[in-house]
């Protein structure tokens, strides 16, 4: 198990020639509470975010991330599902509620299993001084995200 911010920034090398494609800058999920792939900046000129399928990547290493080969990136903005920090559809930032109307704080990162993608827990903020003073909160569960406009909601059962 890992947090988005774990692998935020670090470089993915193919597997099949060693280059460094570039490096991860978000992460996707879906309505069921999956991450399916990443967001890689690529290092080109002129260049467009690509999508890296959770299922092309062979192994997460502490200084970098091993994927299958370059044939198995696409196009990012092809992709319509959650991000965690960027476009329309980011959740970070997003206040969480359970299912009950209580509210647990602003979604910072998520917990998740990098082999399968399971979702299993978004660290919570509450603000500056509650951090400091309390720390972030991590909300587990088993239950993917209702998606609101305006809110996420979490049924903690």
């Amino acid at each position: 198990m890992r947090t988005f911010q774990t692998i935020c920034g670090k470089s993915v090398f193919d597997q099949t020639n060693g280059v460094e494609l570039g490096k991860i800058e978000d992460l996707f999920i879906n309505k069921q509470g999956q991450v399916i792939g990443f967001v890689l900046d690529i290092k080109a000129w002129l260049h467009k975010d690509q999508f890296v399928p959770l299922d092309a990547i062979t192994g997460f290493g502490p200084d970098g991330i091993i994927i299958k080969g370059k044939k198995h990136l696409t196009r990012a903005d092809h992709i319509h599902e959650y991000t965690l920090k960027q476009g329309k559809k980011r959740i970070a930032g997003m206040p969480l509620l359970t299912v009950e109307g209580e509210k647990l704080g602003l979604v910072e990162d998520v917990y998740f299993m990098e082999e399968m993608g399971n979702i299993v827990g978004y660290e919570v903020t509450e603000g500056l001084l509650a951090d400091i003073k309390e720390g972030k909160k991590v909300v587990r569960t088993s239950k993917p995200l209702l998606y609101g406009k305006d809110i996420l909601m979490i049924n903690l059962e």
